[in-house]
């Protein structure tokens, strides 16, 4: 981390504490840290309505941010957690499968130890990257995402998926390793992976009920 960026974090987190305090600006500081991402994530599972589901999201925040205990990364984790009740809420409303619209430039940033297997989405189109990601067994889809979308740290996205943090890195290095395959030029690399279970095919968004619970007091 940079001298800026440690900077940038330190008024961050000086900000969370006065937006708990009741201080607006510091509140809109944390919605401009926040929402950049949380808007890419809900992107990734109700596509065009992220707009919708993140704004019922930001009333939940804005309503029990004075009752938040926690650094900036729980603070980003926290959000992300009530970000994916609101869009599992949304999709079992609507009943129906979830669509992306992630710039593929967003999908390659994430933990030292998966920056071979990230090199891989480099270049390719958004539709098939989102694709591709959706195709991955449940766990490693949503790992991959809060890692590589919302840019949580394994720690954190455990909290979110109700899961440890080292079954968290486990999924996402899995799921980036196959994604890596996927698109390599080998032809060997096309070949259909051993079958997965009827749980693990089928696909991990809409009303969800077999995750984890997320971080506790969040509906």
């Amino acid at each position: 981390m940079t001298r800026v960026e440690r900077a940038d974090e330190g008024r961050l987190r000086r900000a969370l504490r006065a937006a708990q305090d009741g201080d607006e600006e510091s509140f809109r500081l944390l919605y401009r840290d926040v929402q950049p991402r949380l808007i890419r994530f809900a992107g990734a599972l109700v596509g065009a309505d992220a707009e919708d589901v993140t704004s019922e999201a930001w009333l939940q925040i804005a309503r029990d941010l004075p009752s938040f205990r926690g650094d900036l990364d729980g603070f980003r984790g926290w959000t992300a957690t009530i970000t994916r009740h609101r869009a599992l809420d949304h999709l079992r409303r609507r009943s129906r499968r979830p669509r992306a619209d992630v710039p593929v430039e967003d999908l390659v940033t994430v933990a030292a130890e998966v920056d071979t297997e990230l090199d891989a989405l480099n270049g390719i189109a958004t539709h098939d990257a989102i694709r591709l990601i959706a195709e991955l067994p449940r766990d490693q889809a949503e790992a991959v995402l809060l890692r590589v979308v919302v840019g949580l740290d394994a720690k954190t996205a455990g909290k979110v998926l109700g899961k440890r943090s080292g079954a968290v890195r486990t999924a996402s290095y899995r799921g980036l390793k196959r994604l890596a395959e996927l698109l390599s030029p080998s032809p060997s690399a096309a070949m259909p992976t051993a079958s997965r279970t009827t749980d693990d095919a089928r696909p991990f968004f809409p009303g969800d009920k077999s995750g984890g619970t997320g971080a506790e007091g969040v509906a």
